[in-house]
């Protein structure tokens, strides 16, 4: 039996104006304990880009493992990312007005679909 192929993910959402320094602080040196739970949940080559010009994080990543959902969901459940998330959050504004922060019943960031990947090979 083969692993699953990576799911890769791409997220965006809004940066609040006057929060660039802060959110580039705060990411220049990220909690250990916030990118354990980022590993244990099986995410990896993780990038945040940000584009200035339109206001927005664009967020990319893969995941390697087999139940997404419950890895998400073991992420939302621990207790540094959750304050690593009250911070960051804050400096944020999601593109969907039901979302309350980070972990949350309604997607915090916005997933965007794939729609072009070249993998290098012709």
């Amino acid at each position: 039996m083969s692993a699953p192929a990576p799911k890769r993910v791409c997220q965006i959402i809004k940066l609040k104006p006057g929060a660039e320094a802060e959110y580039t602080r705060l990411h220049a040196a990220p909690w250990p304990g916030v990118l354990a739970a980022l590993a244990r949940a099986h995410i990896t080559d993780y990038t945040i880009h940000h584009a200035a010009a339109l206001g927005l994080l664009v967020a990319h990543f893969t995941y390697t493992g087999t139940d997404f959902a419950g890895d998400m969901r073991r992420v939302g459940e621990d207790a540094e990312t959750r304050r690593w998330w009250a911070l960051t959050d804050g400096l944020q504004e999601s593109f969907n007005p039901a979302a309350t922060g980070s972990g949350g019943d309604e997607e915090w960031w916005t997933t965007l679909p794939e729609v072009f990947r070249f993998d290098g090979t012709a």
